[in-house]
């Protein structure tokens, strides 16, 4: 619930934009900046410039001219290239009026002025809100504020390849119940290990190709730390959490796919093309993804078949302490600071009314990401899409997300750095987790629980 002042404000800010009591005219240029998006994803901002053009007709209903003028940008490299255009254009006081972005963005964005809470100029309570799955709100939150809203849900699944399951001896009876063995914690990371050792054996696939994992650092890899019983954030204090064991258990896991011949040694730096032609047309037994890969396979890399030739489920749990589980890394929009309110607050009403389940849905169906509110699932395009109604149902319920922490960017790092350096044999686990530790203390120092 939002406290007196803030309501008092957003209604205050509803009222200067659907004021009734005074015609007015005015002419207001938002600029929205997407980052990692390409053609799939336009409509992260092009819902934007929809909600514009919503919004000037319902003004023009009340007597009003309010023309909305959208710019929007997108090219910016890559997601390095997009954070430090926005930092600095925030620092020269010239950032874009809307920015979609990384919720891992908001606790330094916010803690360095650059954005202000929605929840100063929306009424978390009211439609379309509060259709937005509660958990999803919550990772668009730091320290207590809402700062962004949801632009989009994923998860990072686990894939199997149906005709190499098929031959190393699983019915498609068995392969139709693996999502929920795995989400019962009955198919585990042990027998990934097994069943993609078979697959190389047996020749079905050339060896390192039985699991395929991501080729870069990114959140997929804290789903492993969790298989394994690790956990992110404390709860109770919100400091980080290095679990020693569990890291430890997660490193060994992928040293031993590299040992058993199912995982190349030099897999890391895999150009990402081929990476999307071996996993989409049967060259890999198994690897993990994200649900927007649905979009590569079946467009680009021509997998016309995907729910004939492809399994998917949660990431398997990897022992008796961890369970299974996936991640999900939404985009949000966030409003940036202005010189005056009123654009802050014009923005916020764009951002609510393309937050509407209709509107979303043509991104989440567009791009292969799965809707942030509960009515879309009453949504034709949406519901009538299987891929969107099965990884929702399959995926979402369970998954969590990396915290929104001042440091959790340096905890990523380090815990992929002792990923590579196991993998690659550089260091055994052991060593690998003491490196961790010793660098997570120095960076983080009581922000940081070590168990």
């Amino acid at each position: 619930m939002m406290t007196i002042s803030i309501l008092k404000k957003a209604l205050l800010a509803s009222a200067m934009v659907l004021s009734t009591t005074a015609a007015f005219a005015e002419d207001i240029t938002i600029t929205v900046w997407a980052g990692g998006s390409n053609e799939s994803d336009s409509y992260r901002m092009d819902a934007i410039e929809m909600a514009a053009d919503i919004l000037s007709k319902e003004q023009a209903i009340l007597g009003n001219e309010l023309n909305i003028t959208i710019e929007k940008k997108r090219d910016f490299g890559g997601w390095s290239e997009f954070k430090q255009a926005v930092t600095l254009a925030a620092e020269a006081g010239t950032a874009p009026n809307i920015v979609v972005s990384s919720h891992l963005d908001i606790a330094p964005w916010s803690e360095a002025g650059y954005i202000v809470p929605v929840e100063d100029y929306l009424d978390l309570d009211a439609w379309p809100i509060n259709n937005i799955y509660g958990n999803l709100l919550k990772i668009a939150s730091f320290d207590g504020v809402q700062w962004g809203i949801p632009q989009d849900a994923e998860s990072r699944p686990f894939f199997f390849w149906k005709e190499t399951m098929s031959k190393i001896g699983y019915s498609d009876a068995d392969i139709e119940a693996l999502p929920a063995k795995v989400q019962a914690g009955e198919y585990t990371l042990a027998n990934v290990l097994e069943d993609a050792k078979k697959a190389v054996d047996m020749g079905l696939v050339e060896k390192g190709y039985g699991f395929y994992p991501r080729a870069s650092n990114g959140p997929d890899f804290a789903q492993f730390y969790l298989s394994f019983g690790g956990e992110l954030q404390d709860p109770a204090t919100g400091k980080l959490v290095l679990d020693k064991t569990a890291m430890q258990a997660m490193y060994q896991f992928f040293v031993d796919a590299v040992d058993a011949g199912i995982t190349r040694k030099n897999h890391i730096g895999t150009d990402g093309s081929q990476w999307y032609a071996d996993v989409a047309n049967g060259k890999v037994a198994m690897w993990h993804g994200g649900t927007w890969h649905y979009g590569r396979y079946t467009g680009k890399e021509g997998n016309n078949d995907f729910f004939d030739t492809i399994q998917f489920s949660l990431i398997p749990a990897g022992n008796d302490a961890g369970k299974a589980n996936t991640i999900t890394h939404p985009l949000v929009y966030l409003i940036t600071d202005q010189e005056t309110d009123r654009a802050e607050e014009i923005a916020a009403q764009l951002i609510n009314i393309a937050s509407e389940p209709r509107i979303n849905t043509l991104h989440a169906i567009k791009s292969s990401h799965l809707g942030i509110t509960r009515q879309q699932a009453n949504i034709e395009l949406y519901s009538g899409n299987r891929w969107a109604a099965e990884a929702t149902e399959r995926l979402l319920p369970y998954a969590s997300s990396q915290p929104n922490h001042l440091q959790y960017g340096a905890f990523s790092e380090a815990l992929w750095k002792g990923l590579e350096a196991s993998w690659t044999g550089v260091q055994t686990p052991a060593d690998a987790i003491k490196e961790v530790e010793a660098e997570l203390i120095a960076i983080l120092g009581d922000e940081l629980i070590i168990r």
